[in-house]
Order: structure tokens, then sequence, then C-alpha cells
């Protein structure tokens, strides 16, 4: 199975989000209904580890709080753009949850993340090389805001990949409490 954790986003964000593709050739658009802000990418993993997994995130407790969706982004590997992104609002409440998440998947015997997190929502991504519409589609968006929305849950998806684009299944949903969050929070372990 390949999984990964993610905060689902409500459809009214995901509609805004959608109004953005569109008009960049070469994009792989992501559909309106797989649109989310991955907290940490597992990938392939056995029945028996994802039941680990399920377990560890299961016991992660954290408040829910406001995530807030604005600007657009692209990351790049050197000239050429391979994913373009709405970002999200520096925020410590999300980043102390990625952490709490990655320390649960690492508890369950996942490898740790190496990648630096930042917080996004993948609109597209390229396979070919340069894209010359690329940095005006971003410089005509910088004032894109989507919205905030309550993040009161993250989310265990599996993704079946097929040739029509990937289909998320949802396996498990995590509840966020109703506690205050300080930042000193972010620093706590589970």
């Amino acid at each position: 199975m390949r999984l990964f954790v993610a905060l689902p986003l409500p459809a009214a964000v995901r509609r805004e989000l959608a109004f953005l593709q569109g008009g960049l050739p070469g994009a792989r658009w992501v559909d309106e209904a797989n649109l989310h802000v991955t907290l940490r990418f597992i990938g392939e993993v056995e029945g028996h580890e994802a039941e680990e997994i399920d377990i560890a995130l299961a016991a992660v407790r954290w408040p829910a709080f406001d995530v807030t969706v604005a600007g657009v982004g692209c990351f790049e590997t050197g000239k050429r753009p391979r994913v373009l992104w709405a970002g999200i609002d520096r925020n410590p409440a999300l980043a102390g949850l990625r952490d709490k998440v990655e320390s649960a998947v690492v508890r369950a015997g996942q490898e740790p993340e190496r990648r630096k997190f930042k917080a996004h929502v993948t609109l597209a991504r390229f396979k070919t090389g340069r894209n010359e519409r690329v940095g005006p589609f971003v410089a005509g968006h910088t004032g894109f805001a989507a919205g905030t929305f309550r993040a009161d849950r993250f989310t265990l998806f599996r993704s079946h990949l097929n040739h029509g684009g990937p289909h998320y299944e949802v396996l498990a949903e995590y509840p966020l409490g109703d506690g205050s969050f300080s930042g000193d929070d972010a620093d706590e372990g589970l």
C-alpha cells in the first residue's frame, strides 16, 4: 500500500483552489477532490506496517487550529518547474502537528523524513523541461487567497495510482482536540 498523512481541505477551499487550475501548458492538474496538505508521505508499506502506523497516529493528541491557504509558488529543479503549489501561511500549530505525526510514523518503524517540511497544497505537476509561463503565472497570482479553515482532524490516505491519475482512499481519520495551543506545544514530544 502507498500511504500518506494529510489535512483534508473543506469543499469551499478546494473549489477556490480549482479556479487556479488552467492556462499552463504541460501542467498535470491535481483533481479537485484530491487537494490536501500533506503532513507526511510514507510510501509503500505492508499491511502489518499500515496497522502499526494507524495505532501510532491514533495516539497523537493535538488541538484543532486554523489554517490559511494563500499565495502561489513553484518547486523547481534547476530552472525546471516540478510542482505548482498554493501556500499555507506560517503556522506553529501546523508545524507542531506535523512534528507529532513524524514522531508517530517513525515510532511505527518507518524511516525519518529527510526533506524539510514546507506546508503547501499541490495544484499541478510538470513532466517536461522548462516552462516559460510558470513564472508569470505565479507572479500573476501573488495575492491569491483561498481562505481560512479549521483543521479539526488529520487523515491517513492510501493512494491508488492509475492511468487517469491517483485516487485517494481514506483509511483512518484522527480528530484534533479543542484544547488551546501555545507556541511551546510545538516542542513537546508525543
